[in-house]
């Protein structure tokens, strides 16, 4: 399988990051550690230049990017120093009308040295099931994370996602981790989706993993009463539940740079993410739409429109190059 240089620099950043051994990161998304090993070398002597792919390719004099969009591309950066090259180049196409892809703005901010490193860890686990889920409130996934507040302790945050939009139903921060706990954000959760008053072939299933709360009688007829089907994870191999693991890890690296004195402010702190997260991040597994653009439905005119201004753009390029090539004659020749 031919992969591209945006492709390769994301593996090797799921490499960088991922808690488990090279070997077993590279086995988990099929790259052998010979040609995983070639790229690393190549990246570390000319960054990202160096992952581009050496069959050669017609040169694109006619796709040339003009002086304005680079700068353009600068302010952009400038502006939102907290999102990636892929995240600016969906900003740019979706809210400047004109369309620039990843691997041109990563060129751009490198060429200035605004390239920062990612701002969130990729957690090396398969995320979907076999069949994945076809609709929004089909499966949920739920988990607990570890957050510490100075001079309190240890607090725990439970949250609820949707599994086909990665979009955030609830979420709690709560002193203990118990059956009560989750069974209070799953009633936040039912609550603003409507879901009880859904018939129950509709009913969402539950993914958890094998934490004393999850396998308790006390949630176990909860569910039951609520009419929700209890999924539970192998344990020693959450294969299907990297979803809201990659969510959580994403979340600590980034509200972890501060420090918290009190609950409430570590609150507030995680709601500011949470709508960031819902309503603000391109999520990459999604196409690079947010997760409320996917859960509401939004995704599809948002691609479709994509897909016109890429075409627009590349049309008013090459008609731009071509008057700046015909300019560029020596007089008489045009």
């Amino acid at each position: 399988m031919r992969y591209t240089q945006s492709e390769k620099m994301e593996i090797i950043r799921m490499v960088e990051g991922s808690p488990f051994s090279v070997k077993q990161t590279l086995g988990e998304i099929g790259v052998s550690r010979s040609t995983f090993y070639e790229w690393y070398k190549r990246y570390q002597e000319h960054g990202y230049e160096g992952l581009r792919s050496r069959h050669k390719n017609p040169r694109q004099i006619w796709n040339k990017i003009p002086e304005w969009e680079k700068q353009r591309v600068l302010d952009v950066a400038r502006e939102y120093p907290e999102k990636s090259s892929r995240e600016l180049a969906c900003h740019i196409t979706d809210n400047m009308d004109y369309f620039i892809s990843e691997s041109s703005v990563y060129r751009i901010l490198k060429a200035y040295d605004l390239v920062t490193s990612p701002v969130y860890t990729v957690v090396s686990a398969k995320d979907q099931f076999e069949h994945p889920t076809t609709r929004i409130n089909q499966l949920w996934q739920t988990d607990f994370s570890y957050l510490k507040v100075i001079d309190w302790g240890w607090y725990y945050l439970c949250t609820v996602m949707d599994d086909y939009s990665r979009y955030i139903l609830a979420w709690r921060l709560c002193q203990t981790m118990m059956a009560e706990d989750v069974k209070k954000t799953l009633n936040m959760a039912i609550e603003w989706t409507g879901v009880e008053h859904v018939h129950v072939v509709h009913r969402p299933r539950l993914l958890s993993d094998n934490g004393s709360a999850y396998v308790s009688k006390e949630l176990k007829s909860y569910l039951e009463a609520n009419e929700i089907h209890h999924i539970r994870t192998k344990p020693y191999h959450p294969m299907t539940q990297g979803k809201i693991e990659r969510y959580h890890w994403s979340m600590k690296n980034l509200i972890l740079l501060d420090h918290y004195y009190s609950p409430s402010e570590l609150e507030e702190r995680i709601r500011e993410w949470v709508d960031y997260y819902n309503n603000h991040r391109y999520h990459e597994a999604i196409d690079n739409v947010t997760p409320s653009d996917k859960y509401f439905g939004r995704d599809k005119e948002i691609l479709k429109n994509r897909m016109k201004t890429k075409k627009r753009t590349i049309q008013e390029r090459k008609k731009i190059n071509k008057m700046i090539m015909i300019e560029s004659l020596p007089s008489g020749i045009n």
